[in-house]
C-alpha cells in the first residue's frame, strides 16, 4: 500500500473513531486504561532492595509493572516471581527486552521466561539501527521476523521510541518508517515525554496509527529552555487530558505506563514516581468528572 493510501486509510479510521468517541457524553472509569509503572524508574532502588521497592510500588496504587530486566532474587524463578507479584496484587503489563535477547539462539529461553510470568507483550526499548538511514531497513526486517515468531507464541511485540527516532527521514521520521513497514498488530509504544522533548505532538502520533499505541509511556519531559515547570506528571508542559482522550478514542490503549527518569527538588525515585502517579490520578479524576 502506498504511503498516500495508507495515510488516507488512517485518517479515515481516526476520524471515524473520533466521531464515535463524541457520541459518548461522559468518560467513565471503565474507559480508562489500566495503570502500570516502568521499573526502570526505580532501577537503583530495585538493585538495592527488590522486594521492598516492589512493595512500595504496589502501595502507590499501581495495578501492574513493566519490567526492564531486573527480577531481583527471582531471575531464574518465574514461579516465585509470580507468587511474589500476586502477594502484592500486581500483574505484568509488559517488558522491555533488547533485540540481543531475541536472536534465534536466545528467543525461546527469553520468551519462555516472560510468558511464565504472564507478560502480554515484549517491547524493544531502543536500538541504534533504528536511528540511521543505512541500517533502518535491516532493522525493520529483523523486527518483522521477530514479530512473526512472537505472533506464533501468542505474545504482543513492538518498539518504544525516544527522540532519536523522531528526526526527519524520507519525508517523515524513522518512527513513521517503522510504523508504516510493520503490520497492524505491531505495537508502537509511544513515549509521550520523548515526543514532547522532540517538540512534536503526542496526540497526533496516537491518532496517526489507530489501535497501535496499545501501551503508552506517561513521562513528563521537555527541552531545557522550558522554565517554571517540573518533570512530574501534572506539573509539566504536556496536555495530559488530550493525550488520554486520544488513547481512549483512537489508540486502542490498554496500559498507561508511568515512567520517571528525572527526580527534581531532591526527590528520591520512589517519591517522584508517587507524585507523578498522584498527578495522573488527578488528571483522570478531572476527565471523568467534567
Amino acid at each position: 500500500m502506498s504511503c498516500l493510501l495508507l495515510s488516507a486509510c488512517q485518517d479515515s479510521f481516526t476520524n471515524s473513531s473520533a466521531e464515535q468517541a463524541k457520541t459518548k457524553s461522559q468518560t467513565t472509569m471503565q474507559d480508562i486504561p489500566k495503570i502500570s509503572v516502568q521499573l526502570w524508574s526505580v532501577n537503583e532502588d530495585l538493585a538495592k532492595d527488590f522486594k521492598n521497592t516492589m512493595t512500595e510500588i504496589a502501595s502507590m496504587g499501581f495495578t501492574a509493572v513493566e519490567f526492564a530486566g531486573d527480577f531481583g532474587p527471582y531471575e531464574n524463578d518465574p514461579k516465585g516471581l509470580v507468587q511474589f507479584l500476586d502477594s502484592l496484587n500486581l500483574k505484568v503489563s509488559g517488558a522491555h527486552v533488547p533485540m540481543r535477547k531475541l536472536t534465534a539462539d536466545k528467543f525461546d529461553e527469553t520468551v519462555d521466561f516472560y510468558q511464565a510470568i504472564g507478560t502480554p507483550m515484549i517491547l524493544v526499548p531502543s536500538d541504534k539501527r533504528a536511528e540511521k538511514a543505512e541500517t533502518i531497513n535491516a532493522f525493520v526486517t529483523e523486527l518483522n521476523a521477530v514479530a512473526k515468531k512472537m505472533r506464533a507464541r501468542g505474545i504482543g511485540f513492538g518498539f518504544h521510541n525516544h527522540d532519536r527516532e523522531l528526526v526527519p527521514y524520507k519525508n517523515s521520521t524513522f518512527w513513521d518508517y517503522i510504523a508504516e513497514n510493520t503490520q497492524q498488530d505491531f505495537i508502537l509504544q509511544l513515549d509521550v515525554g520523548w515526543v514532547q522533548y522532540a517538540q512534536k505532538d503526542p496526540v497526533m502520533y496516537v491518532q496517526r496509527y489507530p489501535n497501535r499505541t496499545v501501551t503508552t509511556h506517561y513521562k513528563a519531559k521537555y527541552t531545557d529552555d522550558v522554565k517554571n515547570k517540573k518533570p512530574l506528571i501534572g506539573q509539566d508542559i504536556t496536555d495530559w487530558k488530550a493525550v488520554l482522550k486520544a488513547n481512549i478514542a483512537v489508540g486502542g490503549t490498554q496500559w498507561l505506563v508511568v515512567e520517571q527518569e528525572e527526580y527534581p527538588d531532591g526527590l528520591t525515585p520512589l517519591e517522584a514516581v508517587r507524585i507523578s502517579k498522584q498527578g495522573l490520578d488527578e488528571i483522570i479524576n478531572e476527565l471523568i468528572t467534567h
